[in-house]
């Protein structure tokens, strides 16, 4: 009897024992990761950047007016196609008080010369036709006659300029404000109402409307130093624009800046290609953009993904593991060409029987189900 107690409780220990170690190791143990590899392939790689800008008109014109006065009438609105000569705006003239008062001063002296002449020539035609005097004197008389008469009608003139703004039945007044180029109106900063200034050598003047051709539209961005020297007028890009979804328009680099800016601690430089804008899509001014230009190009390379590459901590050279054996691997020491940014160019060190080793895999996370978070708790 005390034999059978004996090797129950031998057999109940044993038993008990053995549960504890297989719920520690079970409950303990993580499962072994299995590696993945990846064969080196050919493939094409462009190394690409990408400037941001936007695209404006290739030429813009401000039709400024000759005359200052107030805004009459706004023949255009803006967003109008206009040809050479069309008529944008018609200005009412406010002449100024001191040059009016001026003019007219010039006016009553000019009239007052001419009748002065007039009677002395008057006077001595009597006597030239009697032969009392020369035909110089006579001459002279005639002379100083039609120049006193030309000066009324230039003062005159100039009366009308200062008062209405043009010489009256002039085809081409400068009340009359008309496009000096073909294009579409961009904007009329301007209102029915407001005064103007006229353009002179001393002052640019008011802007009456904007004026550019949209079928011309440069790109207008800025690359960083560190890409600017692989650049080279001619180089083909590919423009997409934020208004116009899933479409990339053609152009050609045309303009490198020969000095950059500073903006952000970084040096940027200006560029600028010509768009080829297609007649389907309306482009207009100002639209955001980006353009992608190609650096570098070499097809038919060997090539790995860049997320497989590890790097020394004290020589910052690549490297990656080559699978020799089953889930068995070493280090291999690596020359790499361009990148862009998905593909690495190998140089040296692999080829394409080599497996190499996806060293980031990380172990997927198990929740049991009687572990997993309940709802509402």
């Amino acid at each position: 009897m005390k034999n059978v107690v004996k090797w129950s409780l031998i057999a109940v220990f044993t038993l008990g024992g053995l549960w504890a170690a297989a719920f520690f190791v079970k409950s303990n143990s993580k499962g072994a990761i299995t590696y993945e590899s990846f064969q080196p392939f050919y493939d094409d790689i462009e190394q690409k950047t990408v400037a941001t800008g936007t695209v404006v008109p290739e030429d813009e014109v401000e039709i400024k007016p000759q005359i200052q006065g107030i805004i009459d009438e706004l023949v255009k609105k803006e967003g109008d196609f206009v040809q050479v000569g069309d008529l944008i705006a018609i200005i009412k003239v406010v002449p100024n008080e001191q040059s009016l008062f001026a003019a007219q001063g010039r006016v009553k002296n000019a009239e007052l010369r001419l009748n002065n002449s007039k009677l002395e020539f008057e006077r001595n035609e009597a006597l030239f036709e009697r032969g009392v005097i020369s035909n110089q004197d006579y001459n002279n008389l005639k002379l100083a006659f039609d120049q006193a008469a030309q000066d009324l009608k230039n003062a005159e003139a100039d009366y009308q300029i200062i008062k209405e703004g043009s010489v009256g039945g002039s085809s081409s007044a400068n009340t009359n404000i008309r496009a000096t180029t073909t294009g579409t109106i961009l904007e009329i900063p301007v209102e029915k109402g407001d005064q103007v200034i006229q353009s002179n050598s001393f002052n640019a003047g008011t802007t009456i409307a904007t004026v550019a051709d949209l079928n011309k539209m440069v790109f207008e961005g800025k690359v960083d130093e560190g890409e600017v020297g692989k650049l080279k007028v001619g180089m083909p890009l590919k423009v997409s624009l934020g208004a116009i979804v899933d479409k990339e328009f053609d152009a050609k680099l045309r303009f490198i800046a020969p000095k950059g800016q500073e903006e952000s601690g970084a040096v940027k430089f200006k560029i600028e290609g010509d768009v080829v804008i297609e007649d389907d899509f309306t482009v207009r001014a100002g639209y955001s953009a980006n353009a992608s230009l190609i650096l570098e190009r070499k097809e038919n390379i060997l090539v790995l993904p860049e997320a497989l590459l590890q790097f020394d901590k004290s020589t910052d050279l690549p490297y990656v593991e080559v699978e020799v054996g089953e889930q068995k691997f070493e280090r291999r020491d690596i020359t790499i060409g361009i990148s862009d940014g998905i593909n690495v160019e190998i140089l040296d060190g692999l080829t394409t029987e080599d497996r190499v080793k996806q060293w980031n895999k990380t172990e997927p996370i198990k929740i049991e189900k009687e572990d997993a978070p309940q709802r509402g708790v």
